[in-house]
């Protein structure tokens, strides 16, 4: 894309709020935007408007600058939202584009990046799994991938969760007998797997099956996955029969198998209609100035799951504007399918189908169905946005009440918006690790979510005190940085312990001096007992709360999900120190010297206990390298 400023003083860094332009201190909104249309081109570009701090306020794209900008500096004619958005702007930025549909890309990205107060943002920090046959080996794996498409290979996608990946994985290894294993253990196995047993792989890694009959198998599958089934199967029964007839009864059978897990993938989905071979399924539901966005996806004809979205915009928000501003954003990161079915018409469809036709190198196609088969499948999906919306709303009523009970209980003014709660987790020192998780409003923000891990040169990891104060230096050290950048302050920190570890806690917030926080301790009841657990404020003597308290089963809740986090984390690592091979840690022992070494020793205990004139022996291994490797498995 090629883009250009138009000539203003001064230039500024493009993701900085523009100043206004000279003598327009204490003009109005409608005055100040104003002043910027003279110097705008009638061409094509994205705008960002910023309010009297620094913060953006909203990031939009035209076809034509000038004649958007100038329909800002009118005075009337605005709704609510976007007058009060008006009223506030004191500096504007752009970006001159070649076309509308580079606007619009443009505007898609940034609008996820910086996520401006006005406009409808689309909450989605879920990657998606697909499915990868890779083709950077002589024997291709078929796997779950999830995240930046890097690996080399044919990718499927998107399902909707990894359950619905594994199913499909599963029938895949039925019909394909494609291997799953990584490529170190293909190349390291010397016979053939259990898989092979029960009849899930073709056994390429021994030779149990030519190069040239796996990549038929290979192709079957790319076949099946985009959509080809109904052939396939029917060339698959035409050799069951050839193989029948040729009384080789074992082949017909091992075909038989492989045509009935093809039938049962493209059987067992729900409603596939006909003629939709890949598509998305895009409904939108509102109520009470809330919407959700039910998406659909439809992949070789297939119902591949579903997932639900709930945007961020203002109550007043049209939604045609939902959903053009959900389908750029959905689609910046990830790829469009030939069909997106909507449920209600956009006005910039041909646009939006413009971008994403460019970003896709193939054609997309965005429509709204009016009858049939299409529109009852749009239907279905408005449905279940309408069914998620209704779950959401009534979650978000009872969280209201809770926070509100939670406010009542730690003495806050009003309902915490962010509540941060703090855990740590090791076995006599090893492997500690800290976790912080967060809920609020829309309950638990995994996104939020973070780990520590604890070292010897940040406490004594063996001393839970000492543990918790270090976790909460190094957080709130990072946020009174953050926070200057906007970073989210929390308005209730709890931490899981006693008197011990809210003091220690009270001694690094002082230290800090970040003192205008509310801090509480929840200690577990006597025998962990449920129910009876104490909490400890600063200056107030501890409490506890009725057994019933629905308030009290809230914060067990927050206590049990940030231990369930630690706990999780801690297994994790320790799991991955188990794998680690000593070897790995020696200074200047590298693929070849390590393999040298197991080759020659079995094994790194045998390697540990080693003596000096045996290392010396190693190939490769030069003397003082032997000493080495001796002086630290002696240390």
């Amino acid at each position: 894309m090629k883009a250009s400023r138009p000539e203003r003083p001064p230039t500024v860094a493009e993701d900085a709020a523009a100043p206004p332009v000279e003598g327009t201190t204490g003009l109005s909104g409608p005055e100040i935007i104003a002043s910027y249309v003279k110097q705008l081109p009638a061409k094509p570009g994205v705008y960002r408007m910023y309010g009297q701090d620094g913060d953006i306020l909203y990031v939009g794209k035209a076809k034509s600058l000038k004649n958007r900008v100038s329909n800002y500096a009118k005075g009337g004619g605005h709704n609510n939202r976007i007058a009060m958005m008006i009223a506030l702007t004191r500096s504007m930025e752009f970006v001159v584009t070649e076309t509308e549909t580079e606007a619009l890309l443009l505007e898609a990205n940034l609008i996820k990046r910086l996520k401006p107060r006005y406009n409808v943002l689309l909450r989605d920090d879920k990657s998606f799994p697909y499915i990868l046959i890779g083709t950077d080996h002589d024997a291709p794996q078929i796997r779950k991938h999830r995240g930046a498409r890097k690996a080399k290979g044919m990718y499927f996608g998107p399902f909707a969760s990894a359950g619905a990946v594994n199913a499909t994985l599963n029938t895949l290894q039925k019909a394909f007998l494609l291997r799953t294993c990584t490529d170190s253990v293909y190349d390291g196995r010397t016979r053939p797997c259990m898989l092979y047993q029960i009849k899930r792989c073709a056994g390429p890694c021994v030779g149990l099956v030519s190069k040239e009959d796996y990549q038929e198998l290979v192709d079957e599958a790319e076949a099946f996955l985009r959509g080809r089934s109904n052939a396939l199967r029917e060339e698959l029964s035409r050799q069951m029969g050839e193989a029948s007839e040729a009384l080789d009864f074992e082949l017909a059978a091992r075909l038989r198998d492989r045509i009935r897990a093809i039938a049962a993938v493209t059987t067992d989905q729900g409603i596939n209609p006909d003629g939709v071979e890949e598509a998305d399924i895009v409904a939108l539901a509102q109520e009470g100035g809330k919407s959700c966005v039910q998406v659909f996806f439809y992949r070789a004809g297939q119902n591949w799951g579903n997932q639900s979205f709930f945007p961020r915009h203002e109550a007043d928000a049209e939604p045609a504007e939902i959903l053009s501003a959900f389908l750029a954003q959905f689609y910046d990161d990830r790829p469009a399918p030939a069909l997106i079915m909507t449920s209600h018409p956009i006005e910039e469809a041909e646009l939006i189908g413009e971008a994403l036709t460019l970003r896709a190198s193939r054609k997309v196609t965005i429509m709204t169905p009016q009858r049939g088969e299409k529109r009852k499948l749009v239907e279905r999906t408005a449905t279940n946005a309408r069914e998620a919306l209704g779950r959401r709303l009534s979650e978000s009523a009872t969280q209201g009440r809770l926070l509100a009970g939670v406010a009542k209980v730690f003495n806050l003014d009003e309902p915490p918006q962010r509540i941060e709660v703090y855990d740590n987790s090791h076995i006599q020192g090893s492997n500690a690790l800290g976790a912080m998780i967060v809920a609020g409003p829309e309950g638990f923000s995994k996104t939020h979510y973070r780990r520590f891990n604890m070292k010897g040169d940040d406490a004594a990891t063996n001393d839970d005190f000492a543990m918790m104060a270090a976790m909460l230096r190094r957080r709130f050290s990072r946020l009174l940085k953050e926070s200057e950048e906007g970073a989210p302050v929390p308005d209730l920190v709890l931490i899981d312990g006693g008197k011990g570890q809210l003091s220690a806690a009270l001694e690094v917030m002082e230290e800090l001096g970040v003192t205008e926080i509310p801090i509480a301790a929840i200690a577990k009841g006597p025998e962990r007992d449920a129910g009876r657990e104490a909490f400890y404020m600063p200056g107030k003597p501890p409490f506890k709360l009725p057994m019933n308290d629905p308030v009290l089963y809230y914060l067990q809740r927050l206590r049990d999900e940030a231990h369930r986090f630690a706990i999780g984390g801690h297994r994790a690592k320790r799991q991955k120190a188990l794998r680690e091979n000593p070897l790995d840690s020696i200074p200047g022992i590298g693929p070849s010297r390590k393999k040298a070494l197991l080759a020659h020793f079995g094994s790194a205990k045998a390697v540990e206990r080693a003596a000096l004139a045996d290392l010396e022996a190693v190939e490769g291994v030069s003397a003082a390298m032997a000493k080495r490797i001796h002086d630290w498995f002696q240390q």
